[in-house]
């Protein structure tokens, strides 16, 4: 079965909170403190696998999560990193984030591994924050939290040439005989349900990969059919040749074939419908001119070639007229250039705002009886509030209560009118 979309939740590992102890050993009654590190949270990573061509395993397993960094201890032992999970996924595949649906990034070109969500760091152990005044902290950096995302992955195939047309014109046919590939053909629409890639080799030119792409119909860029599922595999291609059944073999007017597919092209993506094209006229060992009856491959060409398209009549069955075609698409290829479509990044995976990574504690003193908050954190906010303006003063309500302080001081039994100690400063608590 093959698989082209899938929807994914991925999270970083947590980094490991750094550890609060003090040294004790014989004749050292009063060490100072030896808390350790935290160990580093692991990181999402992904990676292109050549060996896979689909999204298929995604649908049975659809939780991804690296490994939580291990918290210090005494001693000064750092705690261990978590381990980092790698993502495999065939190239071409373009990773979005679900809700926006803006590319993080494109797994195609150079961009053969990406770290895409990096591991919270480990917090600092309390050795980190003794300082002349305060000799013994009783507070340790908590690890970064674990980055986390649900991700839309979605496989835009990697060809050159997109091959594009009504079910049924000869695309299969087409395919197998100028490519290696080898795709399933029988007379029946929609008979190709599965993208074919196969490259052209011609000789005296570098080659070329070409796409079958199934079968469209009209309101395919709307969704009818399977339009979505495969107008996304010709995205990347420079060129488009566009297959039509010039003898009409199924009652269809050739032409008003061409001008729906283009239609449907422009509205799934404006940008499709201005790559070059070319006009393959197929079957024509099934046309036929009776007396006064005009050939179906000039009324094309009197339509289309006047507007820039070139058109070529083929029989992919007989290989009649087609290498002359290939080669002029050779040409199409060596004027564009090699550069490769890649999808530029749009979205930017990042931290949750407002996170600070110092740390703090909030404890009761029993015999000065008065709550005590401190730590770098505290200390740091206090050195860049003014709390005799109405702002600052404010600001330092907003401070205590979006960092939980207030929170953990209610726990801890506080009252109103009882006093909390911050650094030399002492307030009186109202709610």
């Amino acid at each position: 079965m093959f698989a082209d979309r899938a929807k994914i939740y991925v999270s970083s590992g947590k980094g490991g909170d750094g550890h609060v102890s003090f040294r004790r050993e014989k004749y050292v009654p009063n060490g100072g403190p030896d808390g350790g590190d935290g160990g580093h949270g692991g990181d999402v990573i992904f990676a292109v696998d050549e060996g896979l061509n689909t999204l298929i395993d995604f649908r049975h397993i659809r939780k991804y999560k690296a490994e939580d960094g291990q918290a210090g201890d005494k001693r000064n032992c750092r705690g261990k990193d978590g381990q980092d999970i790698v993502i495999k996924v065939p190239e071409g595949t373009v990773i979005k984030e679900a809700e926006t649906g803006k590319v993080i990034v494109d797994m195609s070109g150079k961009n053969k591994r990406v770290v895409l969500l990096k591991g919270g760091r480990g917090g600092n152990g309390n050795q980190h924050y003794a300082t002349s005044t305060m000799q013994a902290p009783k507070y340790a950096q908590p690890g970064q939290p674990a980055q986390e995302l649900t991700l839309l992955l979605e496989l835009k195939v990697i060809a050159d040439v997109g091959l594009v047309g009504f079910p049924n014109v000869g695309k299969s046919t087409f395919l197998s005989r100028v490519t290696n590939a080898k795709p399933k053909i029988a007379n029946y629409h929609f008979t190709t349900l599965n993208p074919n890639l196969g490259v052209v080799d011609l000789e005296g030119t570098k080659g070329f990969v070409i796409a079958d792409i199934p079968g469209l119909i009209e309101g395919a860029s709307e969704g009818v059919g399977l339009g979505h599922e495969f107008l996304r595999h010709i995205e990347r291609t420079k060129v488009i040749i566009h297959m039509v059944d010039a003898a009409g073999t199924e009652g269809r007017d050739p032409i008003a074939d061409i001008y729906a597919i283009n239609k449907e092209l422009e509205a799934y993506n404006p940008e499709l419908a201005k790559r070059p094209q070319v006009i393959a006229a197929n079957k024509i060992d099934a046309v036929y001119t009776g007396l006064g009856q005009e050939n179906p491959v000039e009324a094309i060409r009197a339509e289309f070639e006047p507007k820039g398209t070139a058109v070529f009549p083929i029989s992919a069955v007989a290989g009649e007229g087609v290498k002359e075609l290939l080669y002029h698409v050779e040409n199409m290829l060596e004027s564009i250039g090699e550069k490769p479509t890649v999808f530029e990044q749009e979205y930017f995976p990042e931290r949750k705002a407002g996170y600070s990574e110092e740390p703090y504690t909030v404890s009761y003193d029993e015999k000065a009886d008065e709550y005590v908050v401190e730590g770098p954190r505290i200390e740091k906010m206090l050195g860049y509030t003014n709390l005799e303006s109405e702002k600052g003063f404010t600001f330092f309500q907003n401070f205590l209560k979006d960092n939980g302080i207030l929170e953990q001081l209610e726990a801890l039994g506080i009252e109103e009118g009882d006093t909390v100690r911050m650094y030399g400063l002492s307030f009186d608590y109202y709610k």
